[in-house]
């Protein structure tokens, strides 16, 4: 049986991501109508986070009962990098997500929310940088042609910055440094131990902000239940786990193209549920960033020569 590789698997988990945050903006958008961001923000996380200890539970009687006790020992230092880690990840992640409802909520329309968030593929190399990490001319043409395919995607009329359209930029920011923060942290990590973490540090704080700047009620969430379980599972649980996951065996600059590919599926879900048929614009949009993902992906001269070489 053919076994694929580190970054073929990486990628395919990152693709699934894109699949799933895709088809979740229907859902996220409705969700509004029964309840405030932070609220619906402090739902999700809590659901995200708590469809994953079921599976942590599950792989740690697995361990149990495969490995020997001193394997199963992580150092107290282990724990404690893991716990920061998915603390870190959860404040960056919160941050993000709700600047970029707050943009939605003060003007932004969202096709030019999904834009402006969408340059997070041009700030992950650029921020990269400054950690020493080299992007090719490649990867750069890469990025600025799934940028344009984006504008084509997102942007139906004439663009101009709001002052909202500011808000969802300094999301975007965030989005960045949540992929950055994931490729420095995780490497050596138990993945979904640090997305169940970063989940209930996210829903914390949004319960936090719900108090202080909402009137949440039960009626709300049992009003939204629907799209609450389906964005805090899959959008949440299953989605942000695959990132962290698929980030673990997949170069930044690579990993925030391939999942700036959710508006092409955003389109698509819109085919099959909605039955919204693309305009010449937004399907040459698609074709642009298929073909952006794609040639991120065909290894350069380097990589073949380093593939080539015989293990030592």
């Amino acid at each position: 049986m053919m076994r694929l590789g580190v970054k073929t698997t990486g990628s395919i988990m990152l693709l699934l991501t894109a699949i799933i945050w895709g088809c979740s903006f229907v859902a996220q958008s409705e969700a509004m109508d029964y309840m405030g961001p932070l609220t619906f923000q402090a739902a999700r996380s809590f659901v995200g986070g708590a469809v994953l200890v079921p599976v942590l539970l599950l792989a740690g009687r697995g361990r149990k009962k495969y490995h020997a006790p001193q394997q199963m020992q992580q150092s107290g230092g282990g724990r404690k990098k893991l716990f920061l880690a998915g603390t870190l990840c959860g404040v960056v992640m919160f941050a993000a997500a709700m600047l970029q409802q707050y943009g939605i909520a003060f003007g932004t329309s969202g096709g030019k929310a999904g834009f402006i968030t969408a340059t997070y593929i041009l700030l992950v190399p650029l921020f990269g940088l400054f950690r020493g990490k080299k992007v090719t001319l490649k990867i750069w043409i890469c990025v600025l042609a799934a940028l344009c395919g984006l504008y084509l995607l997102c942007i139906t009329g004439g663009f101009s910055f709001a002052p909202s359209d500011g808000i969802v930029l300094l999301g975007a920011v965030f989005w960045a440094l949540h992929i950055l923060v994931i490729d420095h942290l995780a490497p050596g990590l138990d993945g979904i131990s640090l997305s169940c973490i970063q989940f209930f540090v996210s829903g914390v704080l949004a319960c936090v902000g719900m108090f202080l700047f909402e009137t949440p009620s039960w009626q709300q969430i049992l009003d939204g239940w629907v799209t609450i379980a389906y964005v805090g599972i899959l959008s949440s649980g299953v989605g942000y786990t695959l990132q962290i996951l698929g980030q673990q065996r997949t170069a930044p600059a690579v990993a925030s193209l391939l999942m700036s590919f959710e508006s092409v599926f955003a389109v698509l879900g819109g085919i099959v549920v909605l039955h919204q048929i693309p305009t010449a614009r937004e399907w040459v949009g698609c074709t642009l960033m298929f073909a952006a993902v794609v040639c991120a992906q065909i290894p350069g001269r380097r990589e073949r020569r380093i593939a080539a070489e015989p293990a030592q």
